[in-house]
């Protein structure tokens, strides 16, 4: 029996600065294909190529990948500024709506890092341009220089709630995680629940409250060796799990009808 498929949600990206592409990591790939044991599936981030109604019946689950671009502020309310970074409106307007209407629908997702933020955004929260201007904050973005394995590498805990959701899925009250992120959570979303924290305060994983299907997401990248990392390979394996369950209630009524 062939494997659910999840679709990866890519970002835009010029080649050699001039060839228009959409692109998503390799370790997106691999980690729904050997950790979730799912069929990974790029879908390009623009609503004219890939309208969500149909991306939904394409697809048994989603996974919403980091991304260099920022969720536009004109999203929750506010002005553009240079501290804001760069833009990706396309994947915008696919990424928002989807995340509300799979959580209307109970159809699975994964957030990761720009997808934690989309989650937040889309259900009506906002974030603040830059973490590491904030008083007391400290910075979590990528180190500028280095190997990927110095870029990814674990850099600070995260504590989670006491009986949540992420404390339960890890069997640990704090979890060590890398961290490549410039934005963070301002005003969580309404349904919005944050149960992972880093040591300075910011929200780093959150689900949506009272939604039929799974909706974890979290702001570190659990993408990057997730077939050995600890905390990786619980959160992919769940989301494939999730992903599985829903494939089989939408495809027994198909098979019951041949």
């Amino acid at each position: 029996m062939a494997r659910p498929v999840v679709g990866i949600i890519s970002n835009s990206f010029l080649i050699n600065d001039s060839y228009p592409a959409h692109a998503g990591g390799t370790m997106n790939s691999v980690a729904v294909s050997c950790v979730a044991d799912c069929v990974p599936l790029l879908i390009p981030a623009d609503p004219r190529l890939s309208p969500v109604e149909e991306l939904m019946e394409v697809c048994d689950g989603f996974l919403l990948t980091g991304g260099r671009p920022n969720v536009h502020p004109e999203e929750y309310g506010e002005e553009a500024t240079e501290a804001h970074g760069a833009f990706d409106r396309a994947r915008d307007a696919i990424t928002l709506p989807l995340v509300r209407a799979c959580v209307e629908r109970g159809q699975p997702f994964l957030g990761i890092c720009r997808g934690f933020q989309e989650v937040n955004v889309a259900m009506g929260g906002s974030l603040y341009p830059e973490i590491r201007d904030l008083p007391g904050r400290m910075n979590h973005r990528m180190p500028p220089d280095g190997t990927l394995e110095e870029k990814f590498a674990l850099r600070h805990r995260v504590r989670f709630d006491e009986g949540s959701l992420f404390q339960k899925l890890f069997g640990a009250k704090e979890v060590m995680t890398n961290t490549l992120h410039g934005q963070g959570i301002k005003r969580p979303g309404a349904r919005v629940a944050v149960e992972g924290w880093a040591p300075d305060g910011t929200p780093e994983a959150l689900f949506v409250r009272d939604a039929p299907g799974f909706t974890l997401a979290v702001q570190w990248h659990p993408e990057y060796d997730a077939a050995n990392d600890p905390v990786s390979r619980p959160l992919f394996t769940a989301f494939g799990d999730a992903v599985r369950a829903w494939a089989a209630t939408q495809r027994a009524p198909l098979q019951r009808s041949a």
